[in-house]
């Protein structure tokens, strides 16, 4: 009996000492190189991929921009791991940036390998530049935080994010290719003159490539229509300006024939900071939802046009039409579809009014 129980202590024991070496294959974090910006364009079928990553030094950390060629996204990083002495982790990127031309002639391949290599987080935020790729990489180098975290703090709600810049991940960007009924939107940056970057507004993605593009105040409207906040946004108009405290958004969707109706509310409050000559609330109240009402229409008939639904007006009639037909919203009911976007504005109070005449 005690020979069975030491054979059985023993087999145990040994098979403990297969699982808790489970991770031999995991390499010490001193041998891994931790690029937190991936720069993905395209020339003459290749890939051109640039990395940046904080090297640490003696007295502070400085930044490096490591650029390689090859076939495919993975060939150029390994290529990187191979002529350096520590091994790339890419799950450590937090941002990444594609070229224009490239999310032009479409980002499908690319993204469904990142989402089945998991080699890239499906949370890394998606931009795409409109800039040389050489030169803004040149410039993200002359970056004054040493950790490289200023395109990061770009786009992070706490730091530098304002709500005329579009948030898009990896997997919102994945899903959007694969969706009947959502499309996406990426921010477009370019280089600053005074700053690290400029938002120039949003790419228009559908079925994963880009087919046109929305201005800043249109990405504005994108965000309140998909209920992100607008909170802190200072709106312009002719007789002043107002913050943006808050905003809801209401729908109401329905088939009328066969033809989709969706009526859409999006109500602001609204503190007034500055106004020109003596205008009413009221009449400020008015100036304000006509101008967003007619930027909303413009950029929808832009869309609708386009039949890219980066609104994701379609997710109102999934439960309206069948899954055989869901197939056809874009092309046969999302080109139809009526909206009726209205805008109501409460001005809460006065705020620092400074009273200024022509």
């Amino acid at each position: 009996m005690r020979k069975i129980k030491s054979t059985i202590t023993i087999t145990i024991i040994s098979l403990l000492s297969f699982i808790l070496s489970g991770c031999w294959d995991n390499k010490d974090i001193n041998h891994r190189v931790m690029p937190v910006v991936l720069g993905i364009s395209k020339e003459n079928e290749k890939f051109n991929i640039f990395l940046q990553i904080p090297q640490p030094t003696k007295d502070t950390i400085k930044t490096e921009i490591v650029i390689e060629t090859g076939n495919t996204v993975n060939e150029a990083v390994d290529k990187i791991s191979a002529n350096m002495e520590s091994s790339v982790d890419l799950h450590h990127v937090k941002v990444i940036i594609i070229e224009e031309e490239l999310a032009e002639e479409g980002l499908k391949d690319l993204f469904s390998g990142f989402m089945r290599s998991t080699d890239v987080s499906s949370r890394a935020i998606v931009a795409i530049c409109s800039d040389d790729f050489d030169q803004f990489f040149s410039k993200i180098k002359q970056s004054e935080q040493p950790e490289g975290t200023d395109l990061l703090d770009y786009f992070e709600k706490d730091a530098g994010w304002t709500p005329h810049v579009a948030l898009t991940r990896v997997w919102q960007v994945y899903r959007s290719i694969h969706s009947y009924t959502r499309d996406v939107a990426i921010p477009i940056l370019r280089m600053g003159e005074t700053t690290l970057v400029e938002q120039v507004g949003s790419a228009v993605i559908k079925n994963g490539k880009m087919v046109d593009h929305i201005d800043s105040e249109e990405t504005l409207l994108f965000n309140a229509f998909n209920d992100q906040s607008t909170q802190g946004k200072i709106s312009v108009m002719n007789n002043g300006s107002v913050l943006i405290i808050g905003n809801t958004m209401e729908h109401e969707s329905k088939f009328i024939n066969g033809v989709p109706f969706l009526k859409s509310k999006l109500k602001l409050k609204v503190t007034v900071l500055e106004t020109k000559g003596n205008p009413s609330d009221e009449e400020l109240k008015l100036e304000l939802e006509m101008q967003l009402k007619t930027q909303f229409d413009e950029m929808f008939t832009k869309l609708q046009t386009n039949k890219a639904d980066i609104l994701g007006i379609g997710q109102f009639y999934r439960n309206k039409i069948s899954r055989k037909e869901l197939k056809n919203w874009r092309t046969e009911y999302y080109p139809k579809l009526s909206l009726n976007f209205q805008v109501l504005v409460d001005i809460q109070n006065s705020g620092d009014l400074k009273l200024r005449s022509d």
